[in-house]
């Protein structure tokens, strides 16, 4: 297991705990350094904290006194703490570093690191990066929100290994010196404001992730996007730019039949399995993190004529009686929810709702020709049920959860028909996470008669 080496601080305080604190807390206490924990859950009602206490790790649970903050010079927190927090308010008042896990992880393997961020398609890319690479025989790791906590993925991953990390705002906002070697930037849309508060927050959080890299350090990015290009102006790496609309000689890009790297044809379009035009432009940015990466055109063909999707993302469930059930709770914004409804042409039954985090619904109705009636959930199922009878969307109904939604769209639909959960909004008003939300959706189809 590796350690941290050369790490300037002496006595850190993890705040919050889930995995990713735990994983950080058990680095920083193996690397020598002097930890103390704080965690909302009382100690009996949470397992992390004994672990560690059984450690020999200072552990405050139940509150959060501001003494926790006493001999502190350094504060990881869970990336799901907002800075509004008053520890960590005070914490920044006395000028501490304040970070998440991921910065732990650089610290251990930042030179062998792609990072893959953007409001949308995180997965979907950092899932084909990772298995480009392995079809290269590469040695590669997973970690991030698609897979195991970075900073505990890092401690036993070799110097020829490298780590493909999916990232979120959440994480980047709290980094210090972290650079991936290889940086992907899918794209930026409108979320998360409840958190950020403003869009341009939003977008510097984005912008953490090639915030600190250099000139032997790679960009790939969306160039169709003003918003993206405007903030990648400012990177020092060796920029390397993706686009469906235009040629990109330095780049990568599409004709009619074929998808390119720079001069180089990759790939025949028709010999790609995963479908939509959204996920066209994510395979785009894995083609290029591959390529500077060593991939082979083999090993990249090899991966996009077998790759159909990731679990949760426009995933065929079952056909039952001649209607196809598909499973897209990781649609989790209006963006991803209008990209499922484009994948179709077949009458659709949309199943939708969530967490409410006071965006309009509006935009969303010039997507819905094809939805023949609506099934809601959540916080946000009056917003829906409005967004419907202004779209002419007679048929709609507002049921307790993604069980009863299933069954009820099953009760109404015929033959020929999509049944499509892509809810549009996060899951947090009544799961813990999309795919606890997915896999409920999935065990009622799987259910029906």
């Amino acid at each position: 297991m590796r350690q941290l080496i050369d790490f300037p601080y002496k006595h850190v305080l993890v705040l919050g705990l889930a995995k990713s604190g735990e994983a950080a807390a058990k680095l920083l206490h193996h690397s020598g350094v002097q930890v103390r924990v704080n965690d909302q859950k009382p100690y009996e009602e949470n397992p992390q904290a004994r672990t560690l206490g059984d450690l020999g790790i200072d552990v405050i649970t139940g509150s959060h006194p501001m003494s926790v903050l006493d001999g502190i010079d350094y504060v990881v927190k869970n990336p799901g703490i907002p800075y509004t927090n008053p520890i960590v308010d005070e914490a920044m008042r006395r000028e501490l570093p304040v970070v998440t896990e991921v910065e732990l992880a650089y610290r251990l393997n930042g030179d062998n690191m792609i990072g893959i961020t953007g409001s949308n398609g995180k997965t979907t890319t950092t899932t084909l990066v990772y298995e480009m690479l392995k079809a290269n025989d590469k040695g590669t790791k997973l970690a991030g929100n698609i897979g195991e906590v970075a900073c505990e993925v890092a401690q036993t991953t070799s110097e020829k290994e490298t780590m493909v990390v999916e990232l979120s705002s959440f994480q980047l906002i709290g980094t210090e010196t972290f650079k991936p070697h290889i940086a992907v930037f899918l794209n930026l849309y409108e979320a998360h404001l409840d958190y950020h508060k403003t869009m341009e927050h939003y977008a510097w959080s984005k912008s953490q992730l090639f915030a600190h890299q250099q000139a032997n350090d790679f960009l790939v990015y969306n160039a169709d996007q003003e918003i993206v290009r405007e903030l990648v102006a400012s990177a020092n790496s060796q920029r390397v730019p993706f686009s469906l609309e235009n040629k990109q000689p330095l780049g990568i890009w599409c004709d009619e039949e074929f998808l390119y790297y720079q001069d180089e044809c990759v790939i025949a379009l028709k010999d790609i399995m995963l479908a939509g035009k959204h996920n066209l432009e994510n395979i785009m940015a894995a083609v290029g993190a591959a390529k500077l990466s060593g991939v082979t055109n083999k090993g990249i063909q090899q991966v996009l004529r077998t790759f159909s999707g990731v679990e949760h993302r426009m995933q065929f469930v079952k056909e039952v009686q001649g209607r196809n059930f598909y499973n897209d709770s990781k649609a989790t914004n209006m963006l991803a929810t209008k990209n499922a409804l484009e994948a179709f042409e077949q009458p659709t039954i949309l199943l939708a709702g969530g967490l409410d985090r006071g965006n309009a619904l509006d935009d969303l109705g010039p997507y819905l020709k094809n939805v023949k009636a609506m099934i809601l959930f959540g916080e946000t199922a009056p917003k829906f049920k409005q967004l419907a009878i202004e779209n002419g969307i007679e048929t709609y109904d507002v049921v307790d959860n993604v069980k009863q939604a299933a069954e009820k769209a099953y009760r109404i639909s015929e033959a020929g028909d999509v049944i499509l959960l892509s809810p549009a909004c996060a899951s947090w008003d009544q799961y813990r996470t999309f795919e606890e939300r997915g896999d409920m959706f999935m065990d009622a189809v799987h259910t029906l008669k």
